[in-house]
């Protein structure tokens, strides 16, 4: 199926690996230039040098999510080498595992000037270009602990959280721009942040993380971790013009983990 995106731009946020990674392969192979920041300098070099080998337009910018100059910096580099911004990927890192009793005002703190904060500013920086051509497209990535909180997630569970609600007022308000928003929900998905829960989680029940990563995708209805991959290919239908009639949304990757209807 075409797409339709070929000579779109987009930027996207933590590009280099995981799910970010997938998004980015997957516009490029429709014909997208992208713009990937990312805070590791050699696994964005990498990543930029991959999918520039298959034939299309990649560039990055290496940037701190917690440092707004680094990363308006990046933003304004990529709209200088690419163009105005079409579609936006706001992608941040999680903080490590904890509950949410007894968290310092700091962790809050810090970890909202991380995780949230950045992709309001960025998303405010470009969405102008967006209005301005009648067209755009911001998808986030949160997580499906926003609809059944995790408990070793607390932080993430609740910062996360914040993003739905802004998400959906935005996208009500820029719906007659041509500009659509929408938030993926990954489950499982095979990436280093599953490694660090798993991690945590084998911690907990005193057995190997081999085995606490074999009783997530156990408890997972298709029987398996999801890839970047099949991510990327949610994310790309949802970023082309075909997903037109689709903002506002929440769209669960989870391989059916969740239960709630």
């Amino acid at each position: 199926m075409d797409l339709q995106l070929k000579g779109k731009t987009a930027l996207i946020l933590g590009g280099s690996k995981g799910l970010g990674r997938g998004v980015a392969d997957a516009l490029a192979a429709e014909g997208v230039g992208v713009a990937i920041v990312a805070r590791g300098q050699e696994a964005l070099d990498r990543a930029v040098a991959e999918i520039a080998s298959r034939g299309a337009k990649a560039v990055g910018f290496a940037a701190d999510l917690a440092d707004w100059p680094t990363l308006e910096a990046a933003a304004n580099g990529a709209r200088k080498h690419l163009g105005p911004i079409d579609i936006l990927l706001n992608n941040s890192g999680g903080p490590p595992p904890s509950g949410v009793a007894g968290v310092s005002a700091k962790v809050w703190e810090d970890q909202f000037r991380a995780m949230v904060l950045p992709l309001f500013r960025i998303t405010d920086l470009l969405i102008g270009d967006m209005r301005a051509r009648k067209w755009g497209r911001i998808l986030n990535i949160a997580s499906v602990s926003v609809v059944e909180p995790i408990a070793a997630i607390g932080v993430s569970n609740t910062l996360r959280s914040a993003i739905i609600g802004w998400a959906k007022t935005l996208a009500t308000e820029t719906a007659r721009d041509g500009i659509t928003v929408n938030t993926l929900l990954p489950g499982a998905i095979k990436t280093d942040r599953i490694i660090q829960i798993s991690t945590a989680a084998a911690e907990r029940q005193k057995i190997s993380v081999e085995e606490a990563i074999q009783r997530n995708a156990q408890a997972i209805p298709v029987g398996r971790l999801g890839t970047p991959a099949e991510f990327g290919a949610v994310a790309a239908f949802l970023a082309s013009p075909l997903a037109s009639y689709v903002t506002g949304s929440m769209i669960r990757v989870d391989g059916g983990s969740l239960r709630s209807v």
